[in-house]
């Protein structure tokens, strides 16, 4: 029986690519498989009760930002305030975050390197709404006024397009909605890729309505 060994080559060139195909597919689904998800946001978003239900519906190892940053001695008092050395805080979280973990708080975003990032979920709200709620907290005028500002401006959803790019950054508004209701898109997000972003122009607003000097008196 003769053997053509021009065919054989080519059959086996052909069988490697698509064995090679679908090994670096598989590389692929169990990298992003063992990448970190994150919820930021200003403070008053509820990025922290909607983060707690989803690594709970999910399975997934919950890291508080905040929490690590005291525990791991990232933190220095300035007067009443806790400041975070986020250069230290991002060392230890680059040795020590596990694979798979939900990371939320509003440095996320600053601490944690892009390669290690499959999505990022920012989490927006009116800063009409917002207001209320930092009187309940007791914040005074200065940082109840930072706090609107950043939110208003968008800093945190920009930041985080910077540092982890603007295909893995989703943005979702909590402005009278549910918990369920949010916590569902973003599991939707979380398990399938995808999901339709909120479109959040709070300046606009704020101008339309005549409120720039109320949010910005300086």
């Amino acid at each position: 029986m003769m053997v053509n060994h021009s065919r054989l080559k080519s059959q086996v060139m052909i069988a490697t690519r698509r064995y090679n195909r679908t090994w670096e597919c598989l590389i692929e689904f169990h990298a992003l498989d063992n990448l970190l998800k994150i919820i930021t946001g200003n403070p008053g978003t509820g990025k922290h009760t909607v983060a707690r239900i989803l690594a709970r519906k999910l399975k997934l190892e919950l890291i508080d930002v905040n929490k690590m940053s005291i525990s791991k001695g990232a933190t220095e008092k300035n007067g009443r305030v806790l400041e975070v050395d986020v250069r230290k805080l991002k060392r230890v979280l680059d040795k020590e975050i596990p694979d798979n973990a939900l990371l939320v708080g509003h440095l996320a975003p600053y601490i944690i390197s892009k390669s290690k990032i499959e999505i990022a979920v920012v989490l927006r709200r009116s800063p009409y709404s917002l207001e209320g709620v930092y009187k309940k907290r007791g914040y005074d005028k200065k940082k109840a006024l930072e706090n609107l500002g950043s939110e208003i401006i968008g800093i945190t959803y920009y930041d985080t397009i910077k540092n982890i790019g603007r295909r893995k950054t989703f943005q979702f508004d909590t402005t009278n909605k549910s918990v369920y209701n949010t916590v569902k898109k973003i599991e939707s997000l979380f398990v399938q890729g995808e999901a339709e972003e909120d479109n959040t122009d709070w300046l606009k607003i704020i101008s339309e309505k005549g409120d720039l000097k109320r949010f910005f008196p300086y």
